[in-house]
């Protein structure tokens, strides 16, 4: 489709392409494949430049009564994260606020952590204003030379610098590496730069796996974009950690493939969502396919049925001192697997991905990577160019004054 907005794309999946490495990287001019693999890239730098940043005064007033991260998109989900990666063990209560200022509530004896993968958003400006006025404690991340770096600056705030280089939801890892760092500072995590070394390593082979010159049948990220072709992806987490993974990739995927997703955590599923499995594009899809036909060519077909595709992240936990914290792992594996047999019983299709790692900041991004890629295959065998996302141009020109 063509028109005055640049749409471009088409409804059939095209096969060849995800096995021609020269024509993926011609149909992503923007290098948002590129930009994806440079997640391990991304933990490095952001530490560094962390590192070389003053966050002493931010311990200077003790323990904060609350801690808010402001930014929306990919930035409010680095809120999530260390909400997430904090546990339930964190001495303070975490919220990622996605709206414009910051809650009423929020005075000196906070701190705001105010998030902007372009330093010109206007809820992490208004938020960084807001927590200057009021005397809160600010950090400010995002990039440098900008007006939320000028921000910081008038209120003697620290800023950590984190250079744009693709868009935000390519620079996941470069956000929330600071963010952790200064909630270290808090004494709000233990994450350790072993955990951040470990987590890029993890971060550069699954993109290593996921590289455009690897087939298919070995990619991981090209695998679960033909599982998903033509489907309506249902993603559930198995545990908090696997969940925050699961908002994230229904993120990508309606930015990156533009595919509508039903995502969040399993537990809530349970309660109601899990009906859709007994659905017109559930049970009673999967009712009318042929179970002695070519899996392979119902995939292929030119106009193959919608159908739900379920995608469940499990995550396991980590045994030791937090192991009797919030939900017992016991549980969540049960729910999981009963999800599971619950999908395969009505014929549903299931891709499930397990987290790997030994701390919960890897094991996150075991969850995160492969879907990150899979979003933009997905995208570019439909002919769209996941770099460039014409309806939030056209949104940002829209509601701007």
């Amino acid at each position: 489709m063509e028109g005055t907005a640049g749409v471009r794309g088409h409804r059939e999946i095209d096969l060849a392409l995800l096995d021609n490495a020269e024509g993926l990287e011609k149909n992503d001019p923007g290098g948002m494949l590129r930009a994806t693999a440079s997640a391990g890239a991304q933990v490095r730098e952001a530490a560094t430049l962390a590192a070389e940043t003053d966050l002493s005064a931010l311990a200077d007033e003790g323990r904060p009564r609350a801690v808010v991260v402001a930014g929306v998109g990919t930035a409010a989900r680095t809120g999530d994260i260390l909400e997430t990666v904090a546990g339930p063990r964190c001495p303070v209560p975490v919220l990622a606020h996605r709206s414009a200022g910051i809650p009423g509530w929020v005075g000196a004896a906070d701190v705001v952590i105010a998030v902007s993968a372009s330093g010109r958003s206007p809820e992490a400006l208004a938020a960084a204003e807001a927590a200057g006025r009021r005397g809160a404690r600010l950090v400010a991340i995002g990039a440098p030379d900008t007006q939320l770096h000028a921000l910081a600056d008038r209120f003697r705030a620290p800023f950590i610098p984190v250079p744009r280089r693709a868009p935000a939801r390519a620079s996941l890892w470069g956000l929330t590496v600071p963010v952790l760092l200064a909630a270290r500072q808090l004494g709000l995590v233990k994450v350790t730069e072993a955990d951040f070394a470990e987590t890029a390593s993890r971060l550069d082979a699954d993109a290593e796996r996921c590289r455009t010159a690897m087939e298919t049948f070995v990619n991981p990220g090209k695998s679960l974009a033909l599982d998903l072709a033509h489907s309506v992806p249902i993603v559930w987490g198995s545990s908090p950690l696997a969940t925050v993974a699961a908002r994230r990739f229904g993120d990508t995927l309606s930015a990156n493939a533009r595919y509508p997703a039903v995502v969040g955590a399993l537990g809530e599923a349970g309660r109601g969502r899990v009906g859709l499995l007994d659905g017109v594009y559930g049970g009673l899809a999967e009712a009318d396919r042929d179970i002695f036909a070519d899996p392979d060519e119902d995939e292929e077909s030119a106009a193959p049925g919608t159908r739900l595709r379920l995608v469940l992240l499990r995550d396991g936990g980590l045994t030791g001192e937090d192991e009797d914290d919030g939900e017992p792992v016991a549980v969540e594996e049960r729910r999981a697997e009963a999800v599971q047999e619950l999908a395969e019983r009505r014929g549903v299709r299931v891709s499930l991905i397990t987290a790997e790692g030994g701390s919960a900041l890897e094991r996150l991004a075991s969850l995160v990577a492969v879907p990150d890629f899979t979003s933009i295959y997905l995208g570019l065998a439909h002919g769209f160019d996941p770099m460039a996302v014409p309806a939030v141009s056209e949104m940002k020109d829209l509601v701007s004054p």
